[in-house]
């Protein structure tokens, strides 16, 4: 595992600049973290219908900003787009699903719903590696980048845990429980505490932001509600805090 040092600014050779260099990103199959485009007069460029339709094939996330966020990446010849190019390979779920399976092992995900903070997703994701989750699922909207930051706070575990980008949460609740995969949603007033839960069966564990929690509407998908006993007199746990607590539960009651 990698120690920990201080956050960089993108390096200049992680950035793609302009339309076509983009574009012929995009249709190299570039692994790619996220589009940025000026939200002003990138719609209305010739290029956007083709960028549009292969960032969607591509599973890669558009992200109209303002101008100056643009600026702020201090790359000359942007013309209103920047593309980030990806940390890591993004994994199939259903692929890391039939390798674990395959493997003898009992499938083990996390699920993260609406949470920015990269250091918590990094810190998440250390943990989750350690206590032998397969996978990290993420949203292609509404959830932070796995960037520089996420990578250095992950201490390593980011290079080593495949993460599962997806279009949707609520579809891939489907999927997973066709493939007999329970899903446990974390809430603080649920009513079993993690202990409580079985652990032992195929899981997915749902975390979800700590100012709003899981979306209601995926609240729904889950197949129990689980929370995280606190006798002290305090609202809530830090998320990947309330992470290393419910996986370590998960671990202890599959004997390590």
């Amino acid at each position: 595992m990698k120690k920990f040092r201080s956050p960089q600014r993108p390096k200049k050779n992680t950035l793609i600049a302009g339309w076509p260099a983009v574009l012929q990103a995009l249709k190299n199959g570039e692994a790619l973290e996220r589009i940025f485009i000026d939200k002003n007069g990138g719609v209305q460029n010739a290029y956007i219908n083709d960028i549009r339709k292969l960032s969607t094939n591509n599973n890669v996330p558009l992200n109209y900003v303002p101008d100056a966020k643009l600026n702020r990446y201090n790359i000359a010849g942007h013309d209103g787009i920047i593309a980030l190019r990806s940390k890591i390979i993004y994994a199939q779920l259903q692929d890391i699903i039939d390798q674990t399976v395959s493997a003898g092992k009992i499938p083990l995900l996390v699920m993260l719903d609406g949470i920015t903070d990269v250091r918590n997703i990094g810190g998440i994701a250390r943990t989750a590696y350690a206590m032998g989750a397969q996978a990290l699922i993420i949203p292609d909207k509404g959830v932070g980048a796995i960037n520089e930051e996420a990578m250095l706070t992950s201490a390593g575990a980011l290079e080593h845990l495949p993460v599962c980008r997806v279009n949707s949460l609520m579809k891939t609740v489907d999927d997973l429980h066709l493939n007999g995969i329970k899903v446990i949603g974390t809430q603080m007033n649920a009513p079993v505490s993690v202990d409580g839960a079985d652990c032992t069966l195929p899981l997915v564990i749902i975390l979800g932001s700590e100012e709003k929690g899981i979306q209601p509407v995926l609240l729904k998908y889950c197949d129990e509600l689980v929370k995280i006993p606190m006798p002290g007199n305090f609202e809530s746990l830090n998320v990947s805090v309330s992470n290393g607590i419910i996986l370590y539960e998960v671990a202890r009651q599959r004997n390590f």
